[in-house]
């Protein structure tokens, strides 16, 4: 490598957004969690008496819209935002004027 020039900045691979499909087990996984948290709630509310039953209805009736919500929030991360990934050398300057033929 000569002295005196920059090495050019590569985005990693480790800063690539997770796969789709890697995306929606994450999202899956979550609901199915809220859900459980929900089938305990009924189970609960039956066993419970007092303001504990209430509790859990309540918890019971939030829990799927709030489980709707989160797996419907994918990963939104954009590549060009992370970067390009060729180095500046490499990427073609054109100047007023002057046009290279494709």
């Amino acid at each position: 490598m000569p002295r005196g020039k920059e090495v050019p900045t590569v985005a990693s691979a480790t800063n690539l957004p997770p796969s789709a499909k890697g995306d929606q087990s994450s999202r899956m996984r979550k609901y199915l969690f809220s859900m459980g948290i929900r089938t305990l709630c009924f189970f609960l509310a039956v066993v419970l008496t007092g303001p504990a039953r209430w509790v859990c209805v309540g918890l019971a009736v939030v829990l799927p819209y709030v489980a709707v919500v989160i797996a419907n929030a994918t990963n939104r991360r954009r590549i060009d935002v992370l970067g390009s990934v060729r180095p500046e050398e490499q990427v073609p300057r054109l100047e007023a004027g002057h046009h290279t033929p494709l």
